[in-house]
């Protein structure tokens, strides 16, 4: 497990920050190996980052029918902590098993999930399930499409009835299911041949997108970043009262996104997925130039709807700007880097596919995301 979590953790188009999890199971099914929550996968090691559990108390979640009787956020909290009761290992201090590793214990030996851009470019856009089909129309053993649910216990049981359905048809589990506004689950029985499916999905579905260049600009001056900064800090402290540092990144991809005449109407789609809505609080917001009075009206807006602040902000000729901490920050440059590729790519399969209110409503709700994120960003408070 240790092999195929630094494999898949190291690329940052495959993860962004704490995204994404991995399991493999013994021989004989006793047990099930699973990433830890809030745990970056690159980061996995002998001694930390993961859980051992036993693989029939996690099953026994998805088939004890009182929990569908509990109200929605009572059952979230039964289930993590039934996840951790299923635990069977020496580990110390309070990391908690993949929220999703009811999901794993459904598949193969080797699982692992994750959260590619290449993708999201077609489990985020309208006609995605279409392309992925074309895509992928000389597989003997088709991949599994999942349509969107809420994460978490909803989610496990819909898989469960969907691979049941598979396993009749075929004779086998799914080795590839595609989430819709989630992500990629690939399942096999040895971590090479998991590794290679992950690679191989991967290359196919890039083939067919579009990857932005930037035309050659001149890096905005150190006032007019500063100036940018001072600006975005007192539109955030008007906004929500609160003090923050703002960082600012500038690289070949903030700068391709930008210069694309559709970018502000690209931008102006809700959040595409968990990880975007979590760590970023939605899109990217869009600044054609920096008024700090403009921006506060904007994030008072958001705040109104019961919306949270946006935390990232692309001003025109400048940059890239996020609120956040030293260590969050960059988590959340790498998804926002990956929407502008989603979203550049989504909006030609029919349309960008957003998360609906509802389904942002409950990813806010959410005690186990949130933890996901008070892990990622634990260093300081700014």
């Amino acid at each position: 497990m240790i092999k195929i979590s630094n494999a898949t953790g190291r690329d940052s188009t495959l993860v962004q920050g704490g995204g994404g999890n991995t399991s493999v199971k013994t021989d004989g099914g006793k047990y099930m190996y699973i990433k830890a929550s809030g745990t970056a996968l690159k980061d996995m090691n002998e001694r930390a980052g993961w859980r051992r559990m036993q693989l029939d108390s996690v099953l026994s979640i998805l088939e004890d029918k009182s929990m569908a009787e509990l109200d929605v956020h009572a059952r979230e909290t039964e289930v993590v902590n039934r996840l951790l009761f299923a635990c069977d290992d020496k580990v110390a201090g309070d990391a908690r098993p993949s929220i999703e590793a009811h999901l794993h214990a459904l598949l193969g030996k080797c699982v692992i999930h994750l959260h590619p851009a290449a993708v999201l470019a077609y489990a985020c856009a309208k006609n995605g399930r279409a392309e992925l089909e074309k895509l992928f129309q000389d597989e003997k053993y088709p991949p599994l499409w999942v349509a969107y649910v809420n994460p978490g216990f909803t989610l496990a049981k819909k898989i469960a009835k969907l691979v049941d359905g598979y396993q009749d048809q075929f004779g086998k589990k799914p080795a590839i299911l595609f989430l819709q506004k989630h992500g990629l689950l690939v399942s096999a029985n040895s971590p090479n041949v998991a590794l290679g499916l992950v690679r191989r999905v991967i290359n196919r579905c890039d083939s067919t997108l579009r990857h932005m260049k930037a035309r050659k600009t001149i890096p905005a001056s150190y006032k007019a970043i500063t100036d940018a900064k001072v600006c975005i800090r007192r539109a955030f402290f008007e906004a929500t009262g609160r003090h923050t540092t703002i960082r600012h990144f500038y690289d070949d991809t903030i700068v391709a996104f930008s210069q694309q005449k559709d970018a502000k109407k690209l931008l102006s789609v809700a959040a595409l997925t968990p990880d975007e809505l979590l760590y970023a609080n939605g899109p990217a917001m869009w600044a054609q130039d920096c008024s700090s009075e403009k921006i506060a009206n904007k994030l008072t807006s958001q705040i109104k709807k019961g919306k949270k602040p946006s935390a990232a902000f692309l001003v025109k000729g400048t940059g890239l700007f996020v609120a956040g901490t030293e260590k969050i920050a960059p988590v959340i440059r790498d998804i926002v880097e990956s929407s502008f590729f989603i979203r550049t790519n989504a909006s030609r399969f029919g349309g960008i596919l957003s998360l609906s209110k509802a389904e942002q409503d409950f990813i806010n709700q959410w005690e186990a995301e949130a933890f996901r994120k008070r892990l990622a960003s634990s260093v300081s408070k700014t």
